[in-house]
Formats: C-alpha cells, structure tokens, sequence
C-alpha cells in the first residue's frame, strides 16, 4: 500500500512539473508582451490629451480630445508626408517584387554559368550592413549621369538627389529579397518548367504564367518586408532630401520633433499613432502568406 501512495505522489509531481514550467513560460511571456504594448498605448494615450496634461505628465486623459488628430494635420503638412510615404512603398515594392522573382527564378531554375558563386555573392551581401553603403550609394546617386544638371560623365550637377528616382531606385532591391524567392523557386518541381518549354512557352511565359502565381507566399513576404521598410525609412531620405515636399512620413515627424522648446506632443503622438496604423492593418490581412513565407524560405538549399 505504502508503495501505491509512493508511486501516486511521484505521478502527480512530474504532471505538476510541466504545468509548473509552462506557468513560467507564459508568464515570462505576458511580461515581454506588456514591456511591448506598453509604449504603443502611452502614444495613443498620450495623442488624446490636452497640451497641459501632456506637460503635467498623467498616464490617462481626463477627457479625450479627439480633434489633436485633425489638428495635428494642420499643424504641419502630415497629409503631404503620408502621400510622400504611400509612393514611396507603393513604387518601390513593386518594383522589388519584379527584380527579385525574376533573380530569384534565374538562380534557380536556369542553366546560368556560375550561378552558385552569384548565389554566395547574395548571401555575402545579407551580412552588409546599409550603413557601409551609403556613402558610395549617395556618390553613385549625384554621379548619374544627365542627371540634374551632369553631363554625360556624370559630372557638374546633382544627379538624382532630391529627387523621386533617388528615394525610389536604390532602395528597391535588397538580396533578402532575392534569397527568398530563390528559396521558393528551388522548392517547385522543374518538371512543369521542362513541360512548358516543350509546348512552345517562352522563358517568360514559364516565369510570368505558370511559376509566378505559385509562389504567392514569397511575394506577399517580399512586399510585407519592403512596404515596413519604405514606410519607416528615415536615414536615406535625410541624405538624399531637401525639399519639404519629398520628405516621407518618418523624417516629417522628426522635423516636427525638432523644436525641443516648442514640442507639441500631443500632435507629435497623433502623428506617430496614425503612421503606425497602416502597418498593423497591412500586417493583420498577410499574415497568414506572411507566416507560410518565413517557416518555407528555408525548405531547399
């Protein structure tokens, strides 16, 4: 009997173990979780107070002023800001998910001559950070040549700088880009490639019409990753930008932040929620490709 209740006891303790141990885990978690949300809701919060309450710091409005939002509109050119934002992620996704599917297929399914050192030449350029480029990419960007004044050498003028094709072009690639679509592509069957091209179906007609529309997931990665990218981009456009009327949303915020006698925070805060939005909304509808995209970019080397 003495043995039953042992072996009993000893039961109970290693089912109490596990629960014991995922009570930690999720506890561990709420905490990260709350660190996280914490400063999202002191922005929200903090964009519906009066400007005494924002000086006198208190967590909650005692009355929420709805209008700091469309205040916040006039009090600097947001409006402008957010179309500046919206072309700028619009133009360059689309134009990262053409060059990146279409080197993405080429490494992965044409016969290219070398394409395995082009291949480590990508994975080399992941570990490079944008910080080291930039001033080669701001030298090659004034060097364009007819360009803002340069003659043929490039030479006597501004090239693309403050210009849309600066903002746009060279930041419309990346080769996470090309990886991932590489990844994908590795992963269907040259079979159906092989069937087409001995119907008569051009290699961009194989590309366009038959290995396109399968890798869904790796395009809504592709424009998850640059459209958060575009959005949020902030070093390049204070580089290659003077004009008020080409700033994005990011670098419009930080010149309305500037003043640090005159802050109005509270428009500052209905600024930043409005910008943080569209994110959450784009991250909300792709979710489930965007997911699918990450867990099979590492299927095939």
């Amino acid at each position: 009997m003495t043995t039953e209740v042992t072996q009993h006891r000893s039961a109970v303790k290693r089912s109490l173990r596990p629960r014991a141990g995922r009570a930690v885990f999720y506890a561990v978690l709420s905490l990260a979780a709350f660190a996280m949300v914490v400063p999202f809701l002191w922005m929200v919060l903090t964009s519906l107070k009066s400007s005494a309450e924002v000086n006198s710091f208190t967590w909650l409005p005692t009355e929420l002023h709805w209008e700091n939002y469309s205040d916040a509109m006039s009090a600097a050119p947001f409006l402008t800001y957010f179309r500046n934002s919206f072309v700028l992620a619009i133009s360059q996704t689309l134009l990262a998910i053409v060059f990146a599917t279409a080197a993405g297929y080429a490494l992965a399914k044409l016969p290219i001559p070398g394409k395995k050192y082009l291949l480590w030449y990508v994975i080399a350029l992941l570990m490079v950070p944008f910080q080291v480029v930039i001033v080669p990419l701001f030298l090659v960007v004034k060097s364009i040549p007819l360009a803002g004044g340069n003659d043929i050498l490039g030479q006597g003028g501004s090239g693309w700088l403050d210009t849309w094709w600066g903002l746009i072009v060279p930041l419309a690639m990346g080769p996470l880009f090309i990886f991932l679509s590489r990844q994908f592509f590795t992963s269907l069957p040259s079979e159906l490639a092989e069937a087409a091209r001995i119907d008569g179906v051009s290699e961009y007609g194989i590309f366009g019409r038959i290995m396109l529309p399968m890798v869904k997931p790796a395009l809504v990665t592709i424009a998850v990753f640059q459209i958060e990218a575009a959005w949020n981009s902030f070093l390049w456009p204070l580089i290659v930008t003077s004009s008020p009327d080409l700033r994005p949303l990011q670098l419009g915020l930080a010149i309305f932040s500037q003043d640090e006698l005159n802050v109005q925070w509270n428009y500052l805060m209905a600024g930043a929620t409005l910008a943080t939005v569209p994110m959450i909304i784009l991250f909300i509808v792709a979710q489930k490709y965007f997911v699918q995209g990450l867990a099979s970019s590492g299927l095939k080397g």
